[in-house]
């Protein structure tokens, strides 16, 4: 390679790079010049052989991309050359640039008449350029002409006068917008006057001006201020909305809802309207019950002010608590007033502006507006239910908040008043039942009477245990109507009515009839305590027994009725009585009561008989039942404590007087099934048996045992064992006959009982009724049977009729002595008894239960007289017939009872001395009424007569088989 180098350059050759190099791109392709086409085209063609040569080339050398060719062919020479192989490869080389020219040739002559054409149409172009020049040139001269034609003073005079126009109109421009500056002042006087609308339509109108002046730089700044101004508009607006929820005004809230109006924000004046009466909830009760809480604390700490409404109404003192609830629901009022006067407003608002719907495009204003009266609408009726729900919930927790179980019953009452009164408040509001109130007062109702109940079975304990059974002086016509505390059930009126409300005129019931939010529209509160009613009503159910005037003796029962409700009080009055140190006001009324006993007896014989427990008793169902009236879901709570405090009455006197371990071995039957059954009950469920003496106060009640009242206790004043008051007769007809009495008057309140009972409940107060209640008067006789027991001496007539000789021969026509004892003991039983009845009057019922029992008894001893008989006779037999013919005869001229009791007794046992072998088994199958002893002695004295031994033995064992099932 080296070699064909060297000798290129010894020749003067230049490489093939070398000479392409010198070759411009232009040149590497030139045009063939005439004289080579010439020669080419003499040259013989064979198309065919031409193609070949040319798809022999390489493809490299079609390439876009330039590179070097020389450096390509160079590269293609083999290592070992040959010059033979080189010229003939160069030769081939030249071939194919002779075919590629010829080709090239070709084509240039094929295009030829196509440049020439275009060669022509440039040439007219050129010709036409210069014609256009020629033409400029002539315009550029013709306008210099023109401009030196028109003078400079002509156009001067234009030129001023469009300088004029615009001062003029600049000048316009300046005045509006000093106006706009001035309006700043008279829109502060509208907002001070209250006139928000005016000061809207003027804000927004040079709002709209000054938008027609937006190009000059001082107005953006005032459209900006006026911006500002009507920001500060909507908020003093809308803090004159926030006004009207405490204390609404139709002319202010007019003013404010057309203000709304003319910003197009009728909707969003409703959304802020129910955010304020929500806030407005709060801030009311928030304030009133922080109010009492920091005047009941005493000091200015302003802790309370931090707190919690639920928390802050924990602090609330009793004392305070019912004039805090009242101011509490008086604001709550106030803002429902307010509300349901605006829901009034937009009602008659939207009347007036209901018109036909006109055309075009006030049609679609109307529409719009109809769009926004009814969104306000619903808003309305939906914050209804809200802003009552609210209510509820703060007054909840002010309920919830305080412990009520310590109150007095009256201020109790004024609670429930107070709330049932903002429950009928609730239903005229949004037809609500006010079930979250219903439940907060029941749960502190039954909370309540809970301790109220126990509180008063402790009272109730403390007045029998005290308790002198002596009367209490009422009238003859005295009915439980005409006691306070069954006002309630005179007056026909609905549950919700508060009872501080009961005693109404006709026309103040007619007010009922007419909602709260009518009748109390313009001015006044349904919450303003109304005390007078309870001041003005009097009791006039004593009777007149000598008292110094007719003042003294209501202050003596008002005393007693006063103090009712004291358990503090009465404990001591009656701790003093049995200390022998009584206050001067007990002594007094026992004096008054025992100087006139004689004149209650005869001026006042059909007077009702109970005691000062019992009148208390009484009044405490009295209140219970209006507990009831007012709230009937805890209805059956509270006629279970109804029946306790009967139950517990009842079985205090079966205990204090009627207790005693002889019934069974007397025979006579004194205690029912029914009322033994009772009695269980009672002790069972109501007493609690294992606080005795000191261990009561020492151990606390269980929880088995806190529902339970201890036994009562006979008060040491009461002296049952003196036999010349008989036993304390008055004291038992005064006890027995008012529980008959408190029994009468419970069977008189059944019927309303029953309709306040739920109907489940209901078996349970028919069986109170015909399991307790009505067993009432079966009392009387184990209570009276004890008195006759011990009135009259018969273990001192067995003695007697022991000493008499009854194996007697002859007919007697003398009756025995002991007859006259006997009769002499009923005639003295006879003179006490009437004794006793000019102190307290004895009921026939009494009367005849007594001689009843005083009758049996003796009967009774006659025949375990005659059963103590070891030898008779039949003159004998006869003697007893005699002896009891007599004691009937002078019997019945001592008493009005018929039949006289038991006289079948005696006579049949006298009479079966007489009777043979066959009747006298038959008759003692037949007669269990005799015991054992006595017709085993019949047996025994027939022997010898007209029984054999043999009989006797047979009859014998006929009575053992009939007491072995005994046994």
């Amino acid at each position: 390679m080296q070699k064909i180098k060297s000798l290129m350059a010894r020749q003067g050759l230049k490489s093939p790079q070398e000479s392409m190099a010198d070759l411009s791109p232009v040149e590497n392709l030139r045009i063939p010049s005439k004289e080579e086409l010439r020669e080419l085209r003499e040259q013989p063609i064979d198309p065919q052989a031409e193609q070949e040569i040319i798809d022999s080339i390489e493809e490299v050398y079609f390439s876009n991309d330039s590179f070097d060719m020389v450096q390509h062919e160079l590269e293609k020479l083999p290592p070992e050359l040959n010059l033979q192989e080189l010229e003939e490869y160069r030769d081939k080389l030249k071939r194919q640039q002779a075919a590629v020219s010829k080709k090239v040739a070709d084509l240039i002559l094929e295009k030829q008449p196509a440049y020439v054409k275009e060669l022509e149409r440039v040439t007219a172009l050129q010709t036409n350029l210069q014609l256009a020049a020629v033409i400029c040139t002539n315009a550029r001269r013709q306008l210099s002409v023109a401009k030196e034609g028109f003078t400079e003073a002509s156009l001067g005079l234009l030129a001023n006068q469009r300088r004029r126009q615009l001062l003029t109109s600049l000048l316009k421009s300046l005045r509006t917008i000093k106006t706009l500056q001035r309006t700043d002042v008279r829109l502060s006087e509208m907002l001070e006057e209250e006139d928000y609308p005016g000061a809207i339509q003027l804000c927004l109108e040079c709002q709209k001006a000054a938008s027609t002046f937006k190009h000059y730089s001082c107005i953006s700044e005032l459209n900006s201020k006026l911006q500002d101004t009507l920001e500060q508009i909507e908020e003093q607006l809308d803090v004159a909305l926030s006004k009207t929820c405490k204390h609404f005004d139709v002319a202010h809230y007019t003013k404010v809802q057309l203000a709304y109006t003319l910003l197009g924000k009728t909707q969003t004046a409703m959304d802020q309207l129910h955010m304020h009466f929500t806030q407005a909830i709060h801030n009311t009760v928030f304030q009133v019950v922080l109010g009492y809480v920091e005047l009941c604390a005493g000091n200015a700490d302003t802790k309370f002010q931090k707190m919690q409404y639920k928390d802050l109404c924990t602090h609330i003192t009793p004392d305070s608590y019912i004039p805090c609830l009242t101011d509490l629901c008086k604001a709550l009022w106030e803002v429902m007033l307010s509300y349901h006067r605006t829901m009034q407003w937009h009602e008659e608002h939207d009347k007036l502006e209901t018109t036909p719907t006109p055309d075009g495009a006030v049609a679609a204003e109307s529409d719009e507006l109809g769009v926004d009266r009814s969104y306000v609408k619903k808003k309305l009726e939906h914050g209804l239910t809200r802003i009552w729900q609210d209510v509820q919930l703060k007054v909840k927790a002010y309920i919830l908040g305080t412990d009520m179980s310590n109150f007095k019953y009256d201020d109790f009452i004024v609670v429930l008043d107070v709330i049932s009164r903002l429950m009928q408040v609730g239903e005229e509001f949004c037809g609500s039942k006010s079930e979250v109130l219903q439940e907060s007062i029941k749960r502190q109702s039954i909370n309540y009477f809970k301790n109220y109940h126990r509180a008063r079975l402790e009272e109730l304990r403390m007045f029998l245990e005290n308790e002198t059974w002596e009367l209490c002086p009422v009238k003859s016509n005295f009915n439980i109507a005409q006691l306070h505390e069954f006002k309630f059930m005179g007056q026909c009126r609905s549950p919700s009515v508060s009872p501080s409300r009961q005693a109404v005129t006709s026309t103040s019931q007619a007010q009922e009839e007419v909602s709260l939010f009518q009748q109390y529209l313009q001015e006044g509160n349904p919450f303003e305590m109304h005390i007078e009613h309870k001041e003005e009503e009097t009791e006039d159910v004593l009777a007149s027994n000598g008292y110094e005037s007719d003042e003294l003796e209501k202050s003596v029962y008002q005393d007693y009725d006063s103090d009712s409700d004291v358990p503090e009080e009465l404990k001591q009055d009656y701790v003093d009585e049995q200390t022998g140190d009584a206050p001067l006001k007990s002594v007094s009324r026992e004096t008054m009561r025992s100087k006139k006993k004689s004149d209650y007896n005869l001026n006042k014989t059909n007077a009702p008989i109970l005691t000062n427990t019992t009148l208390n008793v009484i009044r405490l169902v009295g209140k219970y039942m209006q507990m009831m009236n007012i709230l009937k879901p805890i209805a059956f709570d509270v006629i279970h404590c109804v029946s306790q405090l009967f139950d517990y009455y009842l079985y205090a006197v079966y205990t204090f007087f009627g207790r005693n371990d002889m019934y069974e071995s007397s025979g006579l039957g004194l205690i029912s099934s029914r009322l033994r059954t009772t009695l269980n009950r009672i002790q069972e469920s109501l007493i609690d048996m294992e606080a005795v003496g000191e261990n009561a106060g020492v151990h606390g009640p269980t929880e088995d045992r806190k529902e339970k009242v201890p036994s009562p206790h006979l008060s040491q004043l009461v002296v049952l064992t003196n036999s010349g008051t008989l036993y304390g007769l008055a004291q038992r007809v005064v006890a027995t006959e008012s529980l008959v009495f408190l029994a009468e008057q419970f069977e008189s309140l059944q019927s309303h009982l029953d309709t306040m009972m739920p109907a489940a409940k209901k078996p349970f107060l028919q069986q109170f009724y015909s399991q307790t209640v009505s067993t009432a008067s079966e009392l009387r006789k184990p209570i009276y049977w004890i008195v006759a027991a011990k009135a009259i001496d018969y273990e001192q007539m067995l003695l007697m009729m022991a000493g008499v000789k009854w194996d007697i021969r002859e007919i007697m026509s003398q009756h025995n002595v002991y007859v006259d004892v006997l009769l002499k003991e009923f005639e003295q039983f006879n003179k006490r008894l009437g004794d006793v009845s000019r102190h307290v009057r004895i009921p026939l019922p009494v009367s005849n239960v007594l001689w009843e029992h005083c009758i049996r008894l003796a009967n009774r001893t006659l025949v375990e007289g005659y059963a103590n008989v070891k030898k008779c006779s039949n003159e004998g037999r006869a003697l007893m017939q005699l002896d009891f013919q007599q004691f009937l005869m002078k019997l019945e001229k001592l008493t009005d009872l018929r039949p006289i009791p038991d006289k079948e007794f005696v006579e049949t046992y006298i009479k079966a001395y007489y009777l043979t072998e066959n009747d006298m088994e038959q008759f003692i199958k037949n007669h269990r009424e005799y015991s054992m002893k006595q017709l085993a002695n019949l047996v025994n004295v027939c022997l010898g007569s007209h029984i054999n031994k043999k009989a006797r033995q047979k009859l014998l064992a006929a009575i053992d088989d009939i007491d072995r099932p005994k046994r």
